[in-house]
Order: C-alpha cells, then sequence, then structure tokens
C-alpha cells in the first residue's frame, strides 16, 4: 500500500511522501535489511532483469526503504526522479563523472568544499578531463571560461564557508546556450529555503548527513534530476559503481525529513539574531550572513532564496591565536567540523575543512587565519548568545 501524491505543502510531503506500505500497515516506515530479493520463477527473475516486470533485484541497485527516502527527496526538491548515496562526497563525484568524459571540460566556481574542489581540480585531470575554477559571483567569470569543449558547470550557494552566493539562474542560463548542465550543491540554503532545480538547475545534490539527518547520526547523499539524465547518465554508472546507501541510514534520513522544516525554522531564526549580535561585536571584524542586508549579495539572496541560512561566517580579530580562544572559551556549542546538527558547532576552516589549499587559495576565497564558521543548531537561542558573548569576553 502506497501513499498517493496529492498537492501538499513541503511540511506534509516530509511526513508522508513516498511512504511504502507493507502486508502488516506499519506506521512508521519499515527497514528492509536485505541484500537481495526472492522470485517466485526462473521467467519472473528472467523479466525482472530485463525490465519487463516492476520490483528489486539487488540493494546496490535499489532497495525499498531507500527507495522511500528518494521519492521524499523528489517530492520536496520537485525533482522527476533521484539516486541516493552513501555520503555527500559520493554524491557529488558520481553527479560529476557521470556527467563528462576524456577531453570534456568542467567549469566551476572556486568558492568549494576542500573535497569537492580536490574531485574538480586533482581527480577529474587524471581521467582527461580538464577542468576550470572561476569567482562564481560574476557571470562573466564564467563566460570567459567556456570552451567548445564545456560540458558542465559546477558551483554551491551558499557557499563553504563564506557564504557567497551565486546567481543560479543566470549560470543555468549560460549553460543552456552552450548545450552544457549546471549542477548545484544546495546543502548550506536546505531544500527548504532555495530550489536549484525551479531557478534551472540540472542536477541537484545534496550531503544529507548535514540538515537532512540533523542529528548527528549517520552519512547520506542524494543526487536529483529529470529522470531522462539519470537513466542515460547516473543509472549505469551508480550501478556499477556501488555508490549505494544502506537501508538503515535510508531509513534515518526519513525520520529526520520528517522534522527538518521545524528545525530549519528554528535554525534559521537563531542564527539571524546571531549574525546581528556579531556584527554590533568590536572584536568581530566581519559577519557573513546571507539574511543580512550588507550580505555582499544581498540582491541575489532576496531574488533566489525564501530564508537566510543556518550558518554563519565570521572573522574575529586577532588572526589564528584570537578565533582558536574563541572557540576554547565555548561552552555550549561545540567544536567539530559538520553543520546542519541540532547542537551547535564552529570550525576554524583554514586548519579544517579547507586546509588542504594554498594560503593563496585560501586568501582568494576570504578564509583567513582568523575565519570561524557557525553552525546554529536548536538550542535556546538567548543561552547561544549568552555563551558566545562570554567567549568573546574570555578569549580577550
Amino acid at each position: 500500500m502506497s501513499t498517493k501524491k496529492r498537492n501538499w505543502k513541503p511540511q506534509t510531503a516530509l511526513v508522508h511522501g513516498g511512504t511504502l506500505r507493507s502486508g502488516f500497515g506499519e506506521t512508521s516506515e519499515a527497514i528492509y535489511l536485505t541484500q537481495g530479493y526472492v522470485y517466485e520463477t526462473a521467467q519472473a527473475a528472467e523479466a525482472r532483469f530485463k525490465g519487463e516486470e516492476p520490483g528489486f533485484i539487488y540493494s546496490r541497485y535499489a532497495n525499498p526503504t531507500v527507495d522511500m527516502f528518494e521519492k521524499r527527496m523528489c517530492a520536496l526538491e520537485g525533482a522527476e526522479d533521484a539516486r541516493a548515496t552513501a555520503s555527500g562526497m559520493a554524491a557529488v563525484t558520481a553527479a560529476l563523472l557521470c556527467s563528462v568524459k576524456a577531453g570534456d571540460h568542467i567549469v566551476a566556481a572556486r568558492a568549494l568544499f576542500g573535497s569537492c574542489r580536490w574531485v574538480v581540480e586533482t581527480l577529474a585531470p587524471r581521467y582527461g578531463i580538464e577542468a576550470t575554477l572561476v569567482d562564481g559571483t560574476d557571470i562573466a567569470n564564467w563566460e570567459k571560461a567556456v570552451r567548445p569543449n564545456t560540458k558542465l558547470f559546477f558551483l554551491e550557494s551558499p557557499t563553504n564557508p563564506t557564504l557567497e552566493v551565486v546567481d543560479i539562474t543566470a549560470v543555468a542560463a549560460l549553460a543552456n546556450s552552450i548545450g552544457a548542465r549546471l549542477v548545484v550543491d544546495n546543502v548550506f540554503a536546505t531544500p527548504l529555503q532555495q530550489k536549484p532545480l525551479q531557478l534551472g538547475a540540472h542536477i541537484v545534490v545534496y550531503s544529507a548527513t548535514k540538515h537532512i539527518d540533523g542529528q548527528g547520526r549517520c552519512l547520506g547523499g542524494v543526487i536529483l534530476s529529470d529522470k531522462e539524465w539519470i537513466d542515460k547518465n547516473l543509472h549505469d554508472y551508480f550501478r556499477h559503481t556501488g555508490p549505494s546507501l544502506s537501508p538503515f541510514n535510508a531509513w534515518t534520513l526519513l525520520k529526520g525529513l520528517e522534522t527538518l522544516p521545524l528545525r530549519v525554522r528554528q535554525q534559521t531564526e537563531s542564527a539571524g539574531k546571531i549574525a546581528d549580535f556579531l556584527a554590533e561585536q568590536p572584536r568581530i571584524a566581519r559577519v557573513i550572513y546571507p539574511g543580512r542586508t550588507d550580505h555582499p549579495q544581498a540582491d541575489i539572496v532576496r531574488k533566489q532564496m525564501s530564508g537566510g541560512s543556518t550558518l554563519i561566517c565570521l572573522d574575529v580579530k586577532g588572526g589564528k591565536q584570537a578565533a582558536f580562544a574563541l572557540q576554547n572559551a565555548l561552552d555550549i556549542v561545540l567544536i567539530s567540523n559538520n553543520l546542519g546538527d541540532a547542537k551547535s558547532l564552529i570550525t576554524h576552516p583554514a586548519t579544517t575543512t579547507h586546509k588542504n589549499l594554498t594560503d593563496e587559495a585560501r586568501a582568494e576565497l576570504g578564509i583567513g587565519p582568523g575565519t570561524l564558521r557557525l553552525s546554529v543548531g536548536l538550542e535556546d537561542t538567548d543561552d547561544l548568545l549568552e555563551d558566545i558573548a562570554q567567549a568573546l569576553q574570555a578569549a580577550k
């Protein structure tokens, strides 16, 4: 028994979308911890492998619990199809590599998570795929980087960790004009605050480890696009390379989706208040938050995002020593390189997530020795403000 899709709002779709019930009529989605599936006859097995009969074949390809997660993400994102992966980086790597071949060219915004940048800058060229990194905030840079063999554009928006915002509609229009595709990593905005497919992007990827789980429990990722692209480009890559999501993690992520709107709304509200507080502190040199009018791309934020973010980027006066002192003085906010969690987390990108970049590359991205990335959790906002205030005072 399955739940029929109606004209649901996101909150409803995130509770009921894609539900597949067994004959037992369970309320909570079942976890199908199985590797393989049994066929009534040899003829039935042959028909299923030929695609003549529907059904599951092997959990590396598809699994009922994973299928529910994929369908629920499609309902939220407005996508035709999806494939869930073992991690966010598995999603990024699969989405990029299944889209290009030796001799092709990728243009990517230079402001990328460290591992994403490694895939574009280091891994892809090993297989004969050229790559160019640009300042993604200016569409003219994308235009200048285009070559006759450009087949793919890739960006994060907002970016990690400096929360730059890229004009997705403009980049998508450029991609369409040359017959290329645009992949958007939408982790920082969440699928609730930005809809890349509606803005013209062709493929959207998430690290479901972040807000979708949102409680520090498991890894996961997902790739969403139109069915034709997934069938033609991703299906065989996914089937044969095996970046599949485990059924247990899929079940955990389904539970996370049920509360995603509640969590993101509270985290965003708190993040806005904390960003405003930090902007007034004399020991803070800079605050970047997409919900503030002083954000460098505030006009694009208003155009393509329905909310700010759960993340804040800040620069502490005094460089690395001052940034470390501030982190060490926090009581509630935890030092961790994860984000989107129920617990507030802070990290120093120059020595963690972006440590493998050169000093020059970090400077280009606006990552200095005093830069910190704060992921706001579900704690009481006043408690967080008090914790940050006392840490600023203690770290003098």
